[in-house]
């Protein structure tokens, strides 16, 4: 990964822009973070999803998704486990369309003839686009509001942080946010476009997005003045994305204002925005938790300790957000019924 860093910066002058960097460690073909061989996801890897932390998720998940009663293709299917929890509670028609090939062996494994894989965006979509924890891990560009003017964060070949002043989208639309100067952060250009890609095709339907993140008024607060970025590394978040290149998740936080103004420039509808906790609790996530006795603790205990998770301020409920966007839905969503934020983005 180190040689394949180096001569692609080599090739471009000795410099190349974060997000670049980013695509290479996180997608290079056999030896990228998501195109290697390495456990990703669960106990034993370097992070947990909300589908890794057990059934619940799905099960609730799963009330929405009935409601609409559509087809479904899953963005980003990592290991599969949110798809054969879903299959488990309904006989969806299910599809997977995942970028990485060694993620989609693994999931062919574990779904086996239950759901078709997908080997690009189809022309036109009719149903629900699910993506969880998918945004987040789409290559960012970095940038830096300074004294002189807004730079572009890059990677020089000592792989290190090197800035160039910005230019074209990225300059556009940063010089559209109002931060405080010096200021560091990113925008998902690339988030945006895949979002606004999906809307043009999407002829009716939903697509439902699960990820970490804020609206734009809280993304670019002033006391979050060194940006976003975060690897996760055998269960240790840390901020250093040069630490272990292709070895390491990369991510960064969503802007759910861009997105929801990507899905908007593409014709669609926000149909609701909210935390993934009230997202649960008006799906009924209590009712599926009182599906087992209190008293059965070895089945009611390891239920409420992922219910925990789901739903705490202090774990996923509050960082973690949903996002629907859509067009031609007559009927309002369940997971939307209460506390709604769609007025903050």
């Amino acid at each position: 990964m180190l040689a394949r860093v180096a001569q692609h910066i080599s090739d471009r002058g000795g410099w190349i822009p974060f997000a670049r960097y980013m695509e290479l460690v996180l997608y290079e073909p056999g030896i990228g973070y998501y195109a290697g061989g390495a456990q990703k996801f669960g106990a034993r890897g370097d992070f947990v999803t909300a589908p890794e932390l057990g059934s619940l998720f799905a099960r609730t998940l799963a009330r929405q998704l009935k409601a609409l009663d559509l087809p479904i293709v899953e963005f980003g299917a990592g290991s599969g486990a949110l798809a054969e929890a879903l299959l488990a509670e309904h006989p969806f028609d299910y599809a997977i369309l995942e970028p990485s090939a060694e993620l989609r062996e693994r999931q062919r494994n574990r779904l086996g003839g239950k759901v078709t894989f997908m080997e690009t965006i189809p022309e036109r979509i009719r149903g629900i686009v699910l993506a969880n924890e998918v945004l987040d891990a789409m290559p960012v560009h970095a940038v830096a509001w300074r004294e002189a003017g807004i730079m572009e964060r890059g990677v020089n070949a000592r792989l290190q942080w090197e800035e160039r002043p910005a230019t074209g989208e990225l300059l556009a639309q940063a010089e559209r946010i109002r931060v405080p100067v010096p200021y560091e952060s990113e925008i998902g250009l690339a988030a945006q476009a895949w979002v606004r890609t999906l809307g043009e095709r999407l002829e009716r339907g939903v697509m439902l997005l699960f990820d970490y993140g804020f609206p734009q008024r809280e993304y670019y607060h002033p006391q979050r003045s060194t940006g976003t970025l975060m690897c996760h590394y055998r269960h240790r978040s840390h901020a250093d994305p040069f630490a272990h290149p292709g070895e390491q998740d990369v991510t960064a936080h969503v802007d759910f204002s861009a997105v929801a103004a990507a899905a908007r420039e593409a014709g669609l509808d926000v149909l609701g925005y909210t935390t993934q906790a009230q997202f649960l609790v008006n799906c009924g996530i209590t009712d599926v938790l009182g599906e087992i006795p209190a008293e059965d603790t070895l089945r009611y205990a390891p239920v409420a300790a992922q219910a925990q998770k789901l739903l705490s301020p202090a774990e996923m409920g509050e960082l973690f957000k949903v996002l629907a966007v859509g067009r031609g839905l007559s009927v309002p969503l369940l997971g939307f019924a209460s506390g709604g934020r769609s007025h903050t983005l």
